[in-house]
């Protein structure tokens, strides 16, 4: 299950960091994020949503070379050990 999510997690954020917050999409794919992060954090707590986005944010640098540091935000909220 990880293994979808991470690549269903990195394909949202790709296009989130790739289209401006008009888009018609975005805040579809934001309100995902937000999602796979509440699903994340009940399966493994803050350790497993540390291990994903860390796992995200390297795939991102490497293959489209920007930032994914400014969406880590997107999560707070989901538990107090998760401030961004």
């Amino acid at each position: 299950m990880d293994a979808y999510l991470e690549e269903e997690l990195y394909d949202l954020m790709t296009f989130c960091i790739q289209n401006a917050p008009s888009s018609p999409d975005y805040h579809f794919k934001k309100e995902r994020v937000q999602e796979i992060g509440r699903e994340i954090c009940n399966d493994g707590g803050v350790d497993a949503m540390v291990n994903m986005y860390f796992a995200v944010q390297n795939r991102i640098k490497e293959e489209i070379q920007k930032d994914a540091n400014p969406y880590r935000s997107w999560w707070n909220g989901i538990t107090d050990e998760w401030r961004y």
